[in-house]
């Protein structure tokens, strides 16, 4: 595609802002002149020829466009009666150079918004821009439009028309046939009409749609009135702002390429997501937040970037009122389409517009977020992410996981609720759980061996920190050579109970004969612990098991400071009533003295006490120890039930999750 710009013109009416230069060289902004805001966008939009028309003062006018240093390849065609003849001539002066291309044509006195041109260039197939909400022109071009087509152009035309402007894109088929008409109307002399006159005599074999702009700026400056009218649209465009949020890691072409398209409408605002936002809705981000606020900022033409404390955009888009906000269009269904309908109804309550591109799939970008995946998968990241949560957040909850299919809905689950979104930030590995699912009881009868090979089946498929249940931890030579092999496959925590003994479930309480580990003995296990691991991210918490065996608040204090003073990294303290006066008791009490040390629940029954209540108390961790577990065996056996009752497979349709979204809850690689 070759641009054609129509410069041949006088300018009288402009008075002595042309004394000294074509009008295509008036200042319309304090950056640009008509012409060089028009040859930049032809430039960004890949265009590398311009052929250009040329009347008086040609070569300052050559010598201009070769100071804005602009990768473009020039054809200055000077029209030897440009005082003479209309523009008609101009063209017909061209016809050597625009035989065999599409051609986008532009009068060199008009101004438009970027995303006019945008609109423009994406067109397919032939068109004219029109506008169909601006009041006829008395003297301007009106186009005449006939089943979807442009039928005629020209001043003189009021019925059936809308107002129009000299931007056109043309595809060669269309382009040849009124160019051909235009030599003709000039080898007849008839050059002193528009070339619109050649072009209503061959309408019909050219197929030039309307394009509707709307009431976007697209105007002719003929006179220093319309300067002022442009200069002020022009300046109300380019205030614009453009709002995107990001949570992205790493930046590829997909995000540049909208970041550009974004930049188009006005002054880019990029939206951070936190932390903890984005590790609520999808991931634990590998970079943190000032680093990649300061990467967004590095970009060009970004004007200002700000934090996104949720998914949700409503505070940000208050605050802000940005004109635009931009997206890919792959929100439109999902998990965040409440999220976009929230971002129309807030736009709407003061005039702002949503814009949204295609959303890129290119394989590549695919293969990028495939990487950052297996990057928050490996060992040493996963390993340490548990304690940045923790700093984080405040308060961390985990679901427990007995295989790779229950790890991926612990990994997976989200919940979208007030504006922000919800996720279970680590998993739980129990190992009641685990025997249960090996048809096994809860008595340390599955080996350590075992029990890793689950872990790393979860670890297979997930990339969330994982907090290992220990039951006693065993020896302490034994426990040692635990913490190593965990802290190596990158487990985040691993939690101990002080019992000794045949392990007895905790929520037996005293009906089964439980032995509590002494003070002197379980610190002993904690500090050898300590001393074999290798990295300063995992963690080892102390379990106590004083409620649960009826010693009392006392002893269930006296054992948490004894532990965090040998060096356990968390709490955790277990009671089996459903009041959770005494669990309160023990916050209260522990805080008053510690701070800072992490203390660990598991409200299994106490389960009506709600999340924020636990972190106004100061808890830090919640553990969902058995839900999925507890779940899925009634629905299986309610399945299994329904199948002998009905003698066939359907009877249990309404128990089952169809395989279509299994497979897909299951990644490929």
């Amino acid at each position: 595609m070759k641009a054609l710009i129509l410069n041949s013109g006088l300018g009288h009416r402009m008075g002595v802002l042309t004394s000294e230069h074509p009008k295509c060289m008036t200042e319309i902004s304090a950056t640009d002149t008509i012409l060089s805001r028009q040859l930049r966008l032809i430039a960004e939009a890949g265009i590398k020829e311009v052929v250009m028309t040329t009347g008086y003062y040609n070569q300052v006018l050559e010598r201009y466009c070769a100071s804005l240093n602009l990768p473009l390849q020039y054809s200055f065609v000077v029209n030897p009666l440009y005082d003479k003849t209309n523009y008609i001539y101009s063209i017909c002066c061209t016809k050597d150079y625009l035989q065999d291309d599409d051609i986008l044509l532009m009068h060199g006195d008009l101004v438009f918004e970027n995303t006019v041109f945008d609109d423009v260039m994406a067109f397919q197939g032939s068109c004219m821009t029109v506008s169909s909400t601006l009041a006829l022109p008395e003297k301007d071009f009106k186009a005449v439009l006939a089943d979807g087509y442009i039928s005629k152009v020209g001043i003189e035309y009021f019925d059936d028309a809308v107002a129009a402007q000299p931007l056109y894109k043309l595809c060669k088929v269309d382009w040849k046939p009124w160019l051909d008409r235009i030599v003709k109307f000039c080898d007849d002399g008839q050059t002193g009409v528009y070339a619109e006159n050649a072009l209503n005599q061959v309408a019909s074999a050219c197929h030039i749609r309307p394009l509707d702009v709307g009431d976007r700026l697209c105007a002719e400056i003929d006179n220093p009135q319309d300067l002022e009218v442009v200069y002020g649209r022009l300046h109300e465009v380019e205030s614009r702002t453009v709002y995107m949020s990001f949570s992205t890691d790493i930046i590829h072409g997909g995000h540049v390429a909208i970041i550009h398209k974004a930049q188009r409408l006005g002054r880019l605002i990029i939206g951070v997501l936190s932390d903890e936002a984005i590790a609520s809705y999808r991931r634990f981000p590998i970079i943190p937040f000032e680093e990649r606020k300061a990467l967004m900022a590095s970009l060009g033409g970004v004007y200002k970037v700000v934090e996104q404390k949720t998914l949700s955009y409503k505070d940000n888009l208050l605050e802000l009122k940005p004109d635009y906000v931009v997206h890919g269009d792959d929100w439109r269904e999902g998990f965040q389409k409440p999220v976009r309908q929230e971002v129309l109804d807030v736009l709407a309550t003061y005039g702002g517009r949503l814009v949204e591109f295609p959303y890129s799939r290119d394989k590549k970008y695919q293969e990028l977020d495939k990487l950052s995946r297996a990057q928050l998968a490996m060992p040493d990241l996963r390993r340490g992410r548990l304690r940045k949560l923790l700093n984080m957040k405040g308060l961390v909850t985990a679901i427990e996981a007995h295989s790779g299919i229950t790890g991926l809905i612990a990994e997976k689950t989200t919940v979208l609720q007030d504006g922000k979104t919800y996720q279970f930030d680590a998993m739980w590995l129990s190992s009641l759980c685990d025997s249960t699912a090996k048809g096994k009881p809860d008595i340390e009868l599955v080996d350590m061996t075992s029990r890793f090979r689950t872990v790393d089946d979860i670890m297979e498929v997930t990339t969330k920190p994982i907090i290992f249940d220990g039951d006693t931890g065993g020896l302490a030579e034994h426990f040692v050579y635990t913490v190593r092999s965990l802290e190596r496959m990158g487990v985040s925590m691993v939690i101990i109970e002080d019992k000794v003994g045949l392990k007895k479930n905790s929520l037996f309480g005293t009906e089964v004969p439980q032995s509590q580990d002494s003070i002197e003995n379980f610190c002993a296990k904690i500090s050898a612990g300590k001393k074999a691991q290798k990295t300063p991210d995992f963690m080892i918490c102390a379990r106590i098991e004083s409620l649960i065996l009826e010693r009392g608040l006392d002893d269930a204090l006296q054992r948490a400071f004894a532990y965090v003073q040998a060096g356990a990294d968390a709490i955790m303290i277990h009671s089996r009533k459903a009041d959770p006066s005494e669990i309160f008791a023990f916050l209260e009490a522990f805080r008053a003295k510690d701070k800072t040390t992490p203390v660990v629940l598991v409200p299994t029954s106490y389960g009506s006490v709600t999340e924020d209540e636990f972190k106004r108390r100061g808890a830090n961790i919640v553990i969902y120890a058995n839900q999925l577990t507890r779940s899925g065996f009634p629905a299986m056996q309610k399945a299994a039930e329904a199948i002998l009752a009905g003698h066939c497979a359907q009877a249990a349709d309404e128990f089952c999750m169809s395989i279509k979204d299994i497979i897909n809850l299951i990644p490929e690689e």
